[in-house]
């Protein structure tokens, strides 16, 4: 079962398969697992398994071949480093968003909290 995490589903999947390929798990050229298996390995749905295999070619870790299914790929370094760093810092700041929502929710959580009690004491 996927674990949430506050990182989008199909980042999590595709951040996996480029690890595996940087660490030679997959190699350029290997088969990468179709839709059905990582909706299956993920619990996710075909949309989040197309997700992350889209990113993977955004980033220049995929090569698809429509109906023979798609392939692992290494991105020129350049281009790699260049995404890489961009990657991290939206990654880094998405973050930082997401942290301050979370907490934004929990002080308005507090706040009403406070009314209802209050209310409920007048």
């Amino acid at each position: 079962m996927a674990e949430f995490t506050g990182r989008a589903m199909y980042l999590q999947i595709a951040d996996e398969i480029k690890r595996q390929i940087r660490n030679e798990e997959l190699v350029p050229g290997d088969r990468l697992p179709s839709e059905a298996k990582l909706m299956n390995d993920h619990d996710v749905s075909r949309t989040v398994a197309r997700q992350a295999i889209s990113r993977l070619r955004e980033d220049g870790y995929a090569i698809s071949h429509q109906g023979k299914g798609s392939f692992a790929a290494m991105p020129s370094e350049g281009a790699a480093k260049r995404q890489g760093s961009e990657y991290e810092q939206i990654t880094q700041h998405l973050d930082q968003v997401l942290h301050d929502v979370r907490d934004l929710a929990r002080r308005i959580d507090d706040l009403e909290a406070m009314v209802r009690q209050q209310s409920s004491g007048s």
